[in-house]
């Protein structure tokens, strides 16, 4: 998509606002002071994975609190800078974002986005369940910016960079496969660099939550993995489990049941698992109860599993927004 060439500067930006409003979450853009103002924006969807490249001449957007009641939608979106900069707002954080760095926001809570000269980002945008992150480490890593100089940076970056030059190619050549690598390298370097955060102070309890959410990671196929077992296989009690999750956000049955329903969704949403029944993706993941399935999907989606894997089907043969 690209603000049309026979159209005044103003028309041009009346014609990116409408676009940009329907391709992401609910945007408002912001208009600057631009002789001439361009821009373009190209889509793939990946699975549950957005992938876009936008390409600008100045100007902002701002997801609002009255955005969000209308459409309170719980998606990630990280973006890369790949030329001019931004300055992203969100928690009362304020990170600027130069050519090859990164940052993490929240579509669940306001946030700005100042671009003060053109410039070219590529943003993924993914349902935050997908990130395995949890909330404590993504409240740390909120409209912070992450460089991809060091650590698994040098991994990432290359990765991501490519994924820009490709977008026009990813609805074809893109499997649900690549969308996985997607989320997890960048929940890797987002974990590493969270770490860095943790005071010495939270080093032990730290380590230990995440052992306990690895090994329940683990086991999520499982139906039969609950408290009792998962504080006996790290020799603690059940009331130390429940306080040492609480700390973190969740809850022992909450996060099983978050982490399964993802996965479903995964599945669900992987053509090569197109002919796999529904009961049986459900029974896969710890839902050997199609019933109980159907109700804790829906809850959770707004939609029936069946529907997911339709609208799935849907976004895979047309990007989203498009």
């Amino acid at each position: 998509m690209t603000t049309p060439s026979d159209d005044t500067s103003a028309g041009r930006f009346e014609f990116w606002r409408e676009a940009v409003g329907h391709s992401f979450v609910p945007l408002e853009a912001l208009p600057r002071e631009v002789p001439d103002f361009r821009a373009s924006l190209h889509t793939a969807q990946l699975g549950a994975v957005q992938v876009s490249v936008v390409a600008a001449d100045p100007h902002g957007v701002a997801h609002t609190r009255k955005h969000i009641a209308s459409d309170p939608a719980d998606f990630v979106k990280v973006s890369l800078q790949l030329a001019g900069r931004c300055m992203l707002t969100q928690a009362d954080r304020q990170a600027l974002l130069e050519p090859g760095e990164l940052a993490i926001y929240d579509t669940r809570h306001p946030y700005t986005l100042d671009f003060d000269q053109p410039y070219r980002t590529l943003v993924l945008m993914f349902p935050r369940v997908l990130l395995r992150l949890p909330d404590r480490d993504l409240t740390r890593m909120i409209a912070t910016t992450v460089s991809c100089g060091d650590g698994l940076g040098p991994v990432v970056h290359p990765f991501l960079y490519g994924l820009a030059g490709q977008v026009r190619q990813l609805d074809a050549l893109g499997t649900q496969r690549l969308a996985d690598s997607v989320v997890d390298l960048v929940g890797a370097m987002l974990s590493e660099r969270c770490a860095v955060h943790v005071t010495k102070q939270d080093d032990g309890r730290e380590l230990l939550a995440r052992r306990i959410l690895t090994y329940m990671e683990q086991r999520l196929s499982d139906p039969g993995l609950g408290p009792d077992r998962i504080a006996a296989a790290h020799h603690i009690s059940r009331r130390f489990l429940y306080k040492l999750l609480a700390e973190r956000g969740y809850t022992v049955s909450g996060w099983l049941r978050e982490r399964r329903l993802a996965e479903c969704l995964r599945d669900l949403a992987d053509p090569a698992l197109a002919h796999t029944p529904v009961a049986t993706v459900g029974s896969r993941w710890g839902f050997p109860d199609p019933a109980h399935f159907s109700h804790a999907f829906r809850s959770a989606y707004g939609m029936s599993p069946s529907e997911a894997r339709s609208q799935a089907r849907g976004a895979g043969r047309t990007a989203l927004g498009a």
